[in-house]
């Protein structure tokens, strides 16, 4: 443990939080910490910089609040709001009901530990720049992470990101296609956060991912955030936590 990790762990809270998952928070504030600006050919992260530096300064002040508070905003803003489609892109994403990309939270990222080996393959649907499928392959090393998003940059941003971030190539898949046509790989670790509206054409993508599903190998787990998933779900798939907001199932 290095003198900044052992001052996040005395500054982190000791109750309230799985320890686990704790200690996951702290290794991505660590990364973000020590690593330099990232790569930025399209102009996504203007203000990484400053954010970075209130991160750092909370930090010194020792304050766990304005710890978490500011790494949420670096991360929040290294996620990308506004995401550089193509008018194309952008047409396919509003034809098809979908949502032009916001940022996923950390929680399905700390809980995914338990859940993936050095074996597994992790796939997530709608996955933007891949921010959270890198910090997935960061912290829990695995076979193959397979993030699949529509839009060209932001699959050429995510490349830059996890060069940026040390992975190693052969460790990420980025498939650029829209959900309504590419073709479900298989995962051990299935992630979406409600990429389309669960009607018209976006309820048949729920439908078909849930039919891809009938014959997942057991213990594979599915994570659904703002869960339109699961009305589709094979009746093998059990939901094993919910809080309002992240819905996981495995499949027993």
């Amino acid at each position: 443990m290095d003198s900044l990790e052992q001052r996040l762990s005395e500054c982190s809270p000791t109750y309230g939080m799985d320890p686990l998952e704790a200690r996951s928070l702290i290794q991505l504030m660590r990364l973000m910490a020590h690593l330099p600006p990232p790569p930025d050919p399209f102009g996504l992260f203007p203000r990484y910089g400053l954010l970075r530096q209130s991160f750092l300064e909370a930090i010194e002040m020792g304050d766990w609040k304005g710890i978490e508070g500011s790494f949420l905003a670096l991360y929040s803003h290294l996620h990308c709001y506004r995401p550089p489609y193509t008018v194309k892109e952008r047409a396919s994403v509003l034809a098809s009901g979908g949502y032009l990309c916001h940022a996923g939270g950390l929680s399905p990222v700390l809980k995914a530990g338990p859940h993936l080996d050095t074996d597994s393959v992790s796939l997530d649907l709608g996955a933007g720049n891949g921010l959270q499928g890198l910090f997935l392959q960061f912290l829990y090393p695995h076979r193959r992470s397979i993030q699949v998003e529509i839009s060209a940059r932001l699959l050429e941003a995510g490349r830059l990101l996890g060069s940026w971030m040390g992975l190693p190539d052969a460790a990420m898949e980025w498939v650029c296609a829209d959900l309504l046509e590419v073709v479900i790989p298989r995962a051990h670790f299935v992630y979406l956060y409600r990429p389309l509206r669960p009607e018209g054409p976006g309820l048949s993508f729920y439908k078909r991912l849930a039919h891809s599903l009938r014959n997942s190998p057991v213990g594979t787990v599915v994570f659904s955030v703002a869960d339109c998933l699961s009305p589709h779900l094979p009746s093998s798939f059990k939901l094993f936590y919910d809080d309002g907001h992240l819905c996981c199932f495995r499949n027993e």
